[in-house]
Formats: C-alpha cells, structure tokens, sequence
C-alpha cells in the first residue's frame, strides 16, 4: 500500500502503539490528545513516558491537540479512545472526516450508560460512514507491540473490502492482521474477556492455582459464547483471536 495519511484518536498506551505501527509501515500519522504538553513531548522528543515508558516512538509520528488538523484529510482514522468516551471523541471529529475515510475502532468495551457496542456508537455519529466502520481487536499488550514484539490481531467489518484495507495499512512482519465478517462476535469478545479476565486475577490471588483459574477460563469462554451468540454474532468467533486468544492473554 501506498503511504497515506492517518490520525489516532488518543494519545493512550494502545493508541500510541497502534500509532507507532502505523508510523513503522511508512504512514504519515497525526495523533491528536487534548494535553498540550504530551502533545509536544510525542512531536519533539517521541516519546510518550506516561503510556509507555522506555519507548522511542518511530519518525513520521507527530501529535496535535486540534483535532480538525489531527483528521482532515486522512485516509484512515483509527478510534482508539475508551469506550466511555468514544460518542464525544467521535462527534467532535465526524465533521472534519473526508468522505472515503476508514474509520478503525480499537476499544475494547461498551459504552457506559446505553451498553452499546462500539461500531453501534460509531454508526450514530459518523452518519454516511457506515460501510468504512471497522473494529479491531485480539490478543495484544500494547508495551509488546511497540516493542515489535509478534503479535496477531482481527479486523471486522460489514464491509469485506474495508476489513482487507484496514489489514493493509497495519499488517507487517511483527503485527498480523486476520479479517473476520463478525463484527458483534469481535466487539462482544474483546468487552466480555476482560470480566473472566478479572476473575483469573482473583483467582491467583486466593491461591487456588491453575486448577481453578483453567476451569475459570473455560467455562467463561463458554458464558461469552452463549450471550455473544444471543446477540448475533457467530459462535465461532470466540474460538479465535478475538475470543479464546484475547482471553489468554
């Protein structure tokens, strides 16, 4: 793929490290944060201690706190806000959004008071743009990926063309990147784990070992599997990255 432009909507761990994969693969990025002073420490020194310390971010990275000037003109806007503040990020950057933009989401969550998934909160505000919505998500620590450690992700999307651009832009020899149509599969799994997730750590902590913390795991997978089918999405789903391999790690 031919360079392009993209924007990261914000400057958290993940979305600097998404940003860093993006840089890594020869796209211009603009990322945008409201804090003047990590915006200045990302542009001047490349570096973004507070999310990931130790790290020296690649060039062709620059941060703003304009998002009008983060987004105008970008090929690919990755959404990596929380989930509790996704609707307000992307209300504030849908009118500035070219007409093609493939919009990527990379929150793991639902928002906190309609329970909404993320393609649904994003559907509502970036009207027009429903085809070009895809989430990303899976396995991934975002200090192993910056540190180009191997990693294995999925995008999904209503949109087959546009799940195979997003792979386009991040793919590389250290960041693989899978296509899947479930995009209700993908973005239960990946809020879901985290409560199973929770429960491993609990169960560590009461020392009750790896007896416990393996039947946990399974018959949790099996729990996300039942309510992410009742949902729609294809029971499959869980049984890979962006279900059973999120939840291991």
């Amino acid at each position: 793929m031919a360079n392009k432009r993209t924007a990261v909507l914000v400057a958290g761990s993940w979305g600097t490290a998404l940003a860093a994969v993006l840089a890594d693969n020869g796209h211009e990025v603009r990322m945008w944060t409201r804090n003047a002073a990590q915006a200045a420490e990302i542009t001047g020194r490349r570096t973004n201690e507070r999310f990931l310390p130790d790290i020296t971010l690649p060039a062709g990275l620059t941060a703003t706190t304009d998002i009008r000037e983060a987004v105008e003109g970008a090929d690919l806007v990755l959404f990596a806000a929380p989930s509790s503040a996704m609707r307000d990020v992307a209300r504030a950057a849908a009118p500035h959004l070219k007409a093609d933009v493939l919009c990527v989401h990379a929150a793991k969550g639902f928002e906190t008071d309609s329970k909404k998934r993320m393609s649904t909160v994003l559907n509502e505000e970036l009207s027009g743009h429903e085809e070009r919505i895809v989430v990303l998500s899976g396995p991934s620590h975002a200090e192993e990926v910056v540190r180009k450690c191997p990693t294995t992700v999925v995008v999904a999307s209503v949109s087959q063309e546009a799940a195979e651009e997003a792979q386009d832009f991040f793919i590389n020899a250290y960041f693989r990147v899978y296509t899947n149509p479930d995009v209700i599969g993908v973005e239960v799994a990946g809020a879901i784990k985290n409560i199973i997730a929770l429960g491993a750590g609990l169960s560590d902590g009461l020392g009750f070992g790896d007896n416990a913390k393996a039947a946990l795991l399974t018959r949790g997978l099996a729990e996300i599997g039942r309510l992410g089918s009742a949902m729609g999405a294809n029971v499959l789903t869980f049984a890979g990255l962006a279900g059973v391999g999120d939840l291991i790690v």
